[in-house]
C-alpha cells in the first residue's frame, strides 16, 4: 500500500502538467458533432426530462470541438469571459437547450481561443454549412440498418464530404452522431486516426419524434 501511494503521488503532478499544455487557441482542427435527438433522447434526455426531447428534431448540434491530430484539448484556460444566459438560450433552436450550449463552451468552445460571442457564430455557420439528409427526418418508425447507410445519405447531400471526414457513431444499439472533420477555415478535411472510426455494427434508428 505505501508504494501505491507513494506510485500515485508521483503520478498527480505529471496529469496536472498535462493538463496545463491544453492552450486556448492551439490545435489542428475542428469536429463538427451532429447528435441524432431521438437518440439522445431514448438514451439520456427523456430521464432528465429535457425540453429538447418535447420538439421533434433530427440532427442537433453537439459541438464544434478543436482537435489535435491525436486527441482534443479541453476546458482550456482563456481570458476570454464565459457567455452570457442570453447567449446560450439562442442556440438552444440548433442544440436544443442553452444548458448544451453552456457545457459545449465550457469544455470546448474554450480551447477555440475565440470570445463566446464568436465561437458561437462559428459553430452556427458550421452546422449550417452542412446538409442534413431530409429523408431521415422522414423515417416514421425505427430502422435497424448499417451506420455506413447514414454515412452515404451525408456523402450524397454534401458534395464536398468525403468518407475519410465524415465519421458515424453508435450508442447502446443506436446511431448517436454523425461527425464531420474540418479546417479551422471549415472546408472539409480527413479525420485524423483517433476520429476516422465509423461504428461497425447494425444499429436502431428511432424516428424524429
Amino acid at each position: 500500500m505505501r508504494w501505491f501511494l507513494v506510485f500515485l503521488m508521483l503520478a498527480l503532478p505529471v496529469s496536472s502538467q498535462h493538463r496545463e499544455q491544453d492552450q486556448a487557441g492551439e490545435f489542428d482542427y475542428y469536429v463538427l458533432s451532429l447528435s441524432w435527438s431521438p437518440s439522445w433522447c431514448a438514451a439520456t434526455g427523456d430521464a432528465q426530462g429535457s425540453p429538447q426531447c418535447d420538439r421533434a428534431l433530427g440532427f442537433v448540434l453537439h459541438g464544434l470541438w478543436p482537435q489535435y491530430e491525436t486527441g482534443w484539448p479541453d476546458y482550456c484556460r482563456t481570458s476570454n469571459g464565459d457567455p452570457s444566459r442570453r447567449q446560450t438560450g439562442e442556440m438552444a433552436d440548433i442544440m436544443g437547450t442553452g444548458g448544451s450550449a453552456w457545457h459545449q463552451w465550457q469544455k470546448h468552445g474554450r480551447c477555440s481561443g475565440l470570445r463566446a460571442t464568436d465561437y458561437f457564430a462559428l459553430s452556427r455557420e458550421a452546422y449550417e454549412s452542412i446538409e442534413r439528409p431530409d429523408i431521415l427526418r422522414q423515417v416514421r418508425e425505427t430502422l435497424r440498418l448499417d451506420p455506413s447507410v447514414i454515412e452515404a445519405a451525408f456523402l450524397e447531400a454534401n458534395d464536398d464530404l468525403e468518407a475519410d471526414g465524415v465519421t458515424v457513431t453508435c450508442q447502446d444499439g443506436r446511431i448517436q452522431e454523425v461527425r464531420i472533420c474540418l479546417t479551422r477555415d471549415l472546408e472539409p478535411r480527413r479525420c485524423g486516426r483517433d476520429v476516422i472510426r465509423d461504428c461497425s455494427r447494425t444499429a436502431s434508428l428511432p424516428p424524429v419524434r
